[in-house]
């Protein structure tokens, strides 16, 4: 029989780390279970430069491991790999790691959204090297660059018109003839002289791997077929995000674009089943932002278990 768990924590992103910390500084004993990829999104960025408390700026990778630190200082557990079964939907909770069993009065869920990038081999290769899909976290380290952003939505539209902020030159690529964007998102990009437009046309490619940094790309028109190529110095991926909430339908209420539905405060439909960061945050998606809600994840948490202490 599994040992009983106060609570399991679900991902190692800020958000998770930030519960981590204030669960075990509660006396419960969390443990946490990393996922394969430890760190979250911060782990593949570089420069964090608005993150409280750092005034020279931090690597993503190296908050990311101070954050655990001060978990582990605490008392956190870790457990490294994918949770690959978690059934939520009876007492106790039971999550799986590989061959690993373990029972929970709690979870904290907090497995976050990932960025939807086009597939490019050379895209992946240049995240955090010029390709992003956040300006507002990297749009400061694009000053005076031209760039390119890549959607039609409205997140591609509030993207494109932050980075004028900083950049000479934004220009939006998007592969139909007419934006998805709503009226007035759509209305106050065009209204920017700073945003220029090509439709029709798709990203295949991104240059430069080899030289560690993004220094064009390479567009086709779906209509003609023609390609060609296109300098810039930077490159933006606007296309959504998409929760890591797979393994949760049909036990706990998601919204229609698969997001966790929190009801009151950190609490989703199932007592006892927390949510933070960005696997519920369809606005912010920010770092200090995500520490916040797992700080009040593991409030609730200690509060629920305490009024459930039998």
């Amino acid at each position: 029989m599994a040992e009983m768990e106060n609570v399991i924590i679900l991902g190692s992103g800020c958000a998770g780390l930030t519960a981590a910390i204030y669960a075990a500084r509660a006396d419960l004993n969390p443990l946490l279970i990393e996922g394969s990829s430890p760190g979250g999104q911060l782990a593949l960025t570089t420069d964090v430069e608005n993150y409280p408390g750092f005034p020279e700026g931090v690597l993503g990778p190296e908050l990311m491991e101070k954050m655990k630190k001060q978990a582990v200082r605490f008392g956190t557990r870790f457990i490294t790999g994918d949770a690959t079964r978690v059934d939520v939907t009876r007492r106790p909770f039971t999550i799986e790691v590989e061959d690993q069993k373990f029972q929970a009065r709690s979870v904290i869920i907090a497995t976050g959204a990932s960025a939807k990038y086009l597939g490019l081999p050379a895209e992946k290769a240049l995240v955090g090297y010029g390709v992003s899909a956040c300006a507002t976290c990297d749009g400061f380290f694009f000053k005076g660059k031209e760039l390119v952003v890549v959607g039609g939505g409205d997140t591609a539209m509030e993207e494109a018109t932050f980075l004028t902020k900083f950049a000479t030159k934004v220009t939006v690529v998007h592969r139909r003839d007419t934006l998805r964007a709503s009226k007035i998102m759509q209305e106050r990009a065009k209204a920017n002289p700073k945003i220029h437009w090509i439709f029709d046309t798709a990203v295949v490619e991104v240059y430069d791997p080899a030289k560690k940094k993004v220094t064009g790309v390479r567009l086709k028109n779906l209509k003609s077929g023609q390609e060609r190529d296109f300098p810039c110095g930077g490159f933006f991926v606007a296309i959504g995000h998409q929760p890591n909430t797979g393994f949760l339908k049909g036990q706990v209420e998601l919204d229609d674009k698969e997001y966790l539905v929190l009801k009151k405060g950190t609490q989703t439909s199932v007592p006892g089943v927390f949510g933070c960061g960005d696997i519920h945050d369809v606005r912010y998606k920010q770092a200090v932002t995500a520490a916040g809600w797992g700080c009040m994840a593991a409030l609730d948490c200690e509060r629920y278990l305490a009024e459930h202490s039998s």
